[in-house]
């Protein structure tokens, strides 16, 4: 649909009778313009030979004027319409001016909101109105079933949405002989594909009318099969039936369609029952024809359908299928291997004990566990029933030895161990053998009935550390001086100095504030929220336009944004207010003079004793940032010369610079899953109002947050502080965490102490996956080598992420781990370890995961690359608990290790 009122247009006025006095080409023109296919058919059916020779002789050459005469009327139809909506909104504009509101801010109105009520539409099917009567056209003048298979298939018919006008098509076809409609018809079977396009576009299912029709057998072609597949059942009328049942089991392709498919299927177009309840084919070959579907393979998905109609015929178990379903059970997908196996199973099947070994050694090599206990089950079955020896399920035996499961091998064992007496001595001897692939503790369990096992040796941890990556810190230089081409500059703020330079530049060079060339019109806007607009506004305020530009009322509230990027507007505001009220200083105090966003202490100490020297009272934000800009180690003598400062600034650098304040932080979390944690700061108020914004919680949603690349300019020496304000940003969009994984690298060659906030940024980091996953652990390799790494406390923030943030998967973090591990870190990445384990571990009452055994199974390999000692509790709880699941085994092997030492006290 394109832009239009619903007072919809039509393709042109409805044909009137066509009147038999027009010739037959007349007739055609005229039901081709009105899009009527049902009154091409009309026209066609009354026309004599000789007309329709005359016809199919014009047709191709009409297509092209055909399209352009619709694709006309369609552009006249949309133009009347968008003269309509343009009428619609000056109205709508012109109303709202009335009422005194701005001219711009109603056409802003107009595009945000009520513009949906006026939108007007025109039907774009309007374009392609003239295909389906040229196509009846076609198929009832074109002489041979060749030549109509070719244009009702023609590329210039395939546009999107047009179908084929069946009725009118059967309606002219019908018309020709019969030998010829089944030519028609086997030549459209053989252009099908199979594919969804034709299935939408009505060519299968003429096809399928057509051979429905002309009767007989059906030609063999698979994508027939599929389309027949596709459309809903009729089985008990439909003529196709007898012929394309039986293909159904042998054409690829049907058990994908049909993959969907129940038997409680409300909508009614189920194949299932209406196969299962047919009359046409036997029970017993709608059973073979599964059974010959299945071994013939096929993924799961494939096999769904058949899966589903074999459980609905419900065939009694045959001793003489035997082989085939015994034939399934080492490959097939699990619910066909499920199926025969309960076939073999099933009462009246006896199978030999080389049948059982063979059936037991495909389940026993299977990746699913539950099939995987069946075999031991029917192993045991198998045991029962056996009135002589049980050597030939020894090597059926042998073969649960080999699975990776240590359950199933601790099962197998326990079945050695009580059949023991009834195996030969070269049934003994196979169980022997075998049993050196067991684990040690497992193998000495045979000992009493097989003798002494001797098994193969542990494989040598052949784990070998990288060199840690090195970083270079970025280059600490002085920052370029204040920027001069103020107007040609102030919409280009992108690079991290360029704010800070153009800032300086327009309080240091009043010549330079000019007017810019490119302005907006920042009355219609109620809040100024980007840089942008706020240096526009300083530019065009030093050329005269204050009284129009007034900044009252235009810095957000606080709440409305993020605190860094309020921080940032906060200052143009108070260098606007101070050019309004002629008490701009000769230069800013806060402007950094290296580029790590640090200000010199005794570039400070200079411009204050400049500003007091000269009478200068500083600007209260200007001094905010510039304390928060001070490096944390600063010369003494610098301290002392601070102190010989007189003014009120001077004495708040001084106890700035004796009593730096240093915020208390951390991360709450909720015990709720998929809450997201809240960023804490707290700190005794220190009277500085650009300070104190920042030293406090920030929200704990996310708000605009524009410029965020050079927030860290704010805090340079505070990344703790600037961990916090990004944690609200973790989830910013469909980026991810992992969007601010530049910003979180940033932090590492940051000043001041690491805590939760940075511990999570870096933690949560490592759930990334896909193409940023790589890039995602590179902050962490960075943090160890600046020794920003919080390591245990990183490990508990992950452990909550795995706990109660869905997407971080434990799997990704133990990729992650290991890949960081091998690089050289191992030792910090054990320390990760023993954070995030007594975290992340299930404590009592709660259910175990595969994810915590895998976890622990990682936890003891970078235990044993670390050298790590020392118990932790919740391990050493796990180890003591009764059983011999995969948990407690990984339990016990990381709390031995880590116990040696106290063990060897």
């Amino acid at each position: 649909m394109t832009t239009a009122q619903r007072a919809p247009e039509r393709a042109c006025p409805p044909p009137d009778e066509i009147s038999a006095s027009l010739s037959g080409w007349d007739a055609v023109r005229r039901a081709v313009a009105a899009g009527d296919a049902a009154a091409t058919a009309d026209v066609v059916l009354r026309l004599g030979a000789e007309e329709r020779r005359e016809i199919a002789g014009r047709l191709r050459a009409y297509v092209g004027e055909a399209r352009q005469a619709a694709h006309a009327r369609f552009d006249a139809a949309r133009q009347r319409a968008q003269e309509a909506e343009e009428r619609a909104q000056r109205e709508f504009v012109r109303e709202h001016v009335d009422r005194g509101v701005a001219e711009q801010v109603a056409q802003g109105w107009w595009w945000e909101g009520p513009y949906h009520h006026h939108q007007q539409v025109v039907d774009w099917r309007m374009r392609n109105v003239w295909i389906a009567p040229l196509r009846v056209a076609g198929a009832g003048t074109l002489g041979g079933a060749a030549a109509v298979t070719d244009w009702l298939l023609r590329r210039d018919f395939a546009e999107w949405s047009e179908r084929m006008p069946i009725e009118p098509l059967l309606r002219v076809v019908a018309a020709r002989p019969a030998e010829w409609q089944a030519d028609l018809a086997a030549r459209l079977a053989a252009r099908l594909r199979g594919t969804r396009a034709q299935l939408d576009n009505g060519t299968a299912g003429l096809t399928l009318e057509l051979l429905r029709r002309t009767g007989g057998a059906p030609p063999a072609h698979e994508p027939l099969v599929v389309a027949w597949a596709s459309t809903a059942p009729d089985l008990t009328a439909d003529p196709l039936a007898p012929h394309l049942i039986p293909r159904l089991f042998e054409v690829e392709g049907v058990g994908r369609v049909l993959r969907d498919d129940r038997a409680d299927d409300p909508s009614g177009r189920s194949w299932l029952r209406p196969l299962a309840e047919t009359s046409l084919v036997g029970r017993e070959q709608l059973v073979e024809g599964c059974l010959r579907r299945f071994l013939r393979g096929g993924t799961a998905v494939d096999l769904r359908f058949f899966v589903r109609l074999h459980d609905l015929l419900d065939p009694a178990p045959d001793q003489e299928r035997v082989r085939d379903y015994l034939r399934l059970l080492p490959a097939a997908p699990g619910p066909v291997a499920e199926l025969a196996l309960r076939m073999l199973r099933g009462p009246g099947v006896t199978l030999s004990g080389e049948e059982v070994g063979e059936a037991v050694t495909a389940l026993l090599f299977r990746p699913e566990s539950k099939l995987v206990r069946a075999g031991l089950t029917l192993l045991d079955r198998a045991a029962r029933d056996t009135a002589g020896d049980l050597d030939d399920l020894a090597p059926a035996l042998a073969s649960a030895f080999l699975c990776e499961s240590y359950e199933v091998r601790e099962r197998a064992v326990r079945w050695a161990v009580k059949h023991a007496r009834r195996l030969s001595a070269v049934g003994a001897e196979t169980v022997r053998e075998a049993a050196a692939v067991l684990p040690p503790d497992l193998a000495a369990r045979l000992a009493p009935g097989y003798g002494a096992v001797e098994t193969e040796a542990a494989p040598a941890d052949a784990f070998e550390p990288g060199e840690p990556p090195k970083f270079d810190a970025p280059a600490r230089r002085p920052v370029r001086p204040a920027m001069e081409a103020l107007a040609g500059t102030f919409n280009r703020l992108d690079h991290e100095f360029a704010f800070e330079r153009w800032l300086d530049g327009f309080v240091r060079h009043p010549h330079a504030r000019r007017a810019p060339a490119d302005v907006t019109d920042l009355r219609l806007v109620g809040e100024w929220l980007c840089l942008e607009q706020w240096t526009e506004v300083l530019l065009r305020a030093a050329a005269g336009e204050a009284v129009a530009l007034t900044a009252e009322g235009r810095l957000p509230g606080p709440g409305q944004i993020a605190p860094l990027h309020f921080a940032l507007l906060r200052r143009c505001a108070e260098v606007h207010a101070a050019l309004v009220e002629g008490a701009l200083p000769p230069y800013l105090l806060a402007t950094p003079t290296c580029t790590s966003g640090h200000l010199d202490p005794a570039e400070l100490v200079a411009r204050l004793e400049g500003y007091e020297r000269d009478g200068v009272r500083p600007l209260p934000d200007d001094l905010g940032q510039a304390l928060l800009r001070l490096p944390r180690a600063v010369d003494p003598d610098v301290v002392a010369r601070a102190g010989r400062l007189t003014s009120e600034a001077g004495a708040t650098l001084t106890r700035w610079l004796t009593h730096r304040p240093e915020p208390v932080t951390g991360v709450e979390w909720s015990a709720t899953p998929g809450v997201r944690p809240l960023a804490r700061v707290r700190h005794e108020p220190t009277g500085i109002a650009f300070v104190d914004t920042l030293f406090r919680d920030p929200p704990s949603r996310r708000w605009v947050s524009y410029y965020q690349s050079v927030w860290w300019l704010v805090l340079p020496s505070d990344r703790e502080v600037m961990a916090m304000h990004l944690v609200p940003y973790l989830y910013d969009d469909w980026r991810g965490p992992g969007g601010l994984q530049p910003e979180i690298s940033r932090l590492c060659h940051q000043e001041g102490p690491v805590g939760e906030g940075m511990a999570l940024l870096l933690g949560i980091l490592l759930g990334e996956e896909g193409w940023s996953a790589e890039r995602c652990r590179e902050p962490l390799l960075r943090a160890v080598a600046t020794g920003s790494l919080p390591a245990v406390e990183c490990g508990r923030q992950l452990g909550r992420c795995l706990r109660l943030l869905d997407r971080v998967r434990p799997a990704v973090v133990v990729r992650a781990l290991d890949e960081c591990a091998r690089q050289g870190v191992h030792r910090e990445v054990w320390q990760i370890m023993s954070g995030l384990l007594p975290v992340h571990l299930p404590g009592p009452g709660e259910r175990a995961t595969s994810a915590h055994t895998r976890m622990l199974e990682f936890a003891a390999e970078v235990a044993g690359w670390a050298g790590a000692r020392g118990v932790i509790p919740e391990v050493a709880a796990i180890a003591a608990r009764t059983g011999s699941s995969g948990l407690v085994r990984a339990a016990r092997r990381l709390h031995g290790q880590l116990a040696q030492e106290d063990a060897c006290r």
